[in-house]
């Protein structure tokens, strides 16, 4: 049985980050992200949570406060070869897709987005689609019954405009600073204009698949997670004002999916 006020942490180890949970019992204290760490940087995690290392500098930020007990770690990873580095320490509760109660999961699904699939439909209820807007954007959605009923992935804004930087010989590198307000459309200058044609097309196709998804679900709940959430989350809801109360913001869901998992597995 789960203890309300015990302490454990949730790990989700992505592509460029790792993505921190602290939880008490179930309530999420505390989230962060961190770079991946270095092979030192590890070691002095480990130690430090076995109790053979007090807390000091050599602890990446957002560990430091976190209380030295031998917390139970529950993990997942979409780089495998991440996995085994982590195990070293004992508490590690390594999570796996098929543990996930979802249906229709493929082989290449990433745990990431079961994940936080799982913790909206625990949340808002099935059926529910997900909007990941991480370095790559994913479209996430589950029926009434639990099961995947598909989804789509595309460059997100970061990855667009680094791609066009990168792969022509003439555009600059644009910084991303994503606001409430948008650049203008019919830009007069060349920043600009890569922002203007990543942005707003990338909402105009995001907008295209949640008309798609309330002509068949009108019901169904849409949660936009993720660094570029909350982005979307504002210009979804000026594009769709009908949907716009079954828009919701929630940068915890893969959290939320695996402390729901927590609770079933023990």
């Amino acid at each position: 049985m789960v203890q309300s006020s015990d302490n454990w942490l949730a790990l989700m180890i992505g592509n460029s980050r790792l993505h921190w949970g602290w939880f008490q019992g179930k309530q999420l204290r505390q989230q962060w992200d961190t770079a991946h760490f270095s092979e030192a940087e590890m070691t002095a995690v480990i130690e430090h949570w076995m109790g053979d290392r007090p807390p000091d500098s050599s602890l990446p930020p957002g560990l430091q406060a976190v209380p030295q007990a031998k917390l139970p770690l529950w993990l997942a990873s979409v780089v495998p070869q991440q996995v085994p580095l982590w195990q070293r320490y004992p508490a590690t509760h390594l999570i796996t897709r098929d543990q996930i109660p979802l249906a229709n999961q493929y082989a290449t699904l990433g745990i990431d987005r079961s994940l936080a699939l799982w913790g909206a439909g625990q949340t808002y209820g099935f059926p529910v689609l997900v909007i990941d807007g991480g370095t790559a954007l994913t479209l996430t959605a589950a029926d009434e019954q639990q099961r995947i009923v598909g989804g789509a992935i595309l460059p997100g804004v970061w990855l667009q405009l680094r791609s066009l930087a990168q792969q022509t010989a003439a555009l600059p590198e644009v910084p991303l600073a994503l606001s409430q307000a948008l650049p203008p459309r019919w830009a007069t200058n060349t920043p600009e204009a890569m922002q203007s044609g990543v942005m707003y097309s990338l909402l105009a196709g995001v907008q295209e698949f949640v008309v798609d998804w309330l002509e068949t679900w009108s019901e169904g709940a849409i949660a936009f997670t993720g660094g570029d959430g909350h982005w979307l989350h504002h210009h979804l809801q000026r594009r769709i004002p009908t949907a716009a109360q079954r828009l919701h913001h929630d940068p915890g869901l893969i959290f939320k999916g695996i402390a729901a998992l927590r609770s079933i597995l023990g």
